[in-house]
């Protein structure tokens, strides 16, 4: 898991976007801890499966899952990424899918410099729970 050090950055300062540059990163870590649990694989194939669960329609799937249960105040920081303004959409997102992506990125982001590592680890777990299940479905 992530180890989270003492930070000096405050994550409530900070916009929609601060949160989700640096949430990105955090997210993109946990997926990478993660899929080297399941042992060795290539790399090529590893990437592949790193690149299906941070790509934005993934992200965007995984807030419709939050918002509903996590706490409001979550849900704030949430909604602060969504409504974020970016200047750029990458190619193969649309721009609502972009939005929620940054939007989960920022909670990740604020949870991280919040020092909230046993929540990050928890929403982290839902998610990849959540995937198995509609995989085996």
């Amino acid at each position: 898991m992530l180890e989270i050090t003492e930070k000096k950055i405050s994550a409530n300062a900070l916009n929609g976007l601060s949160l989700a540059f640096i949430g990105d990163a955090v997210y993109e870590i946990l997926v990478r801890e993660h899929l080297l649990e399941h042992g060795s694989l290539q790399v090529g194939k590893l990437h592949k499966m790193a690149v299906e669960m941070v790509r934005a329609s993934f992200q965007a799937d995984v807030f419709d899952f939050l918002e509903p249960i996590i706490s409001e105040e979550e849900r704030r920081i949430l909604h602060r990424g969504r409504n974020a303004s970016a200047t750029h959409i990458p190619k193969g997102a649309n721009a609502i899918e972009y939005r929620k992506a940054t939007g989960v990125e920022a909670l990740f982001g604020w949870l991280y410099l919040e020092n909230k590592q046993n929540r990050l680890k928890e929403l982290f777990e839902m998610i990849l729970n959540r995937s198995q299940e509609e995989v085996s479905i």
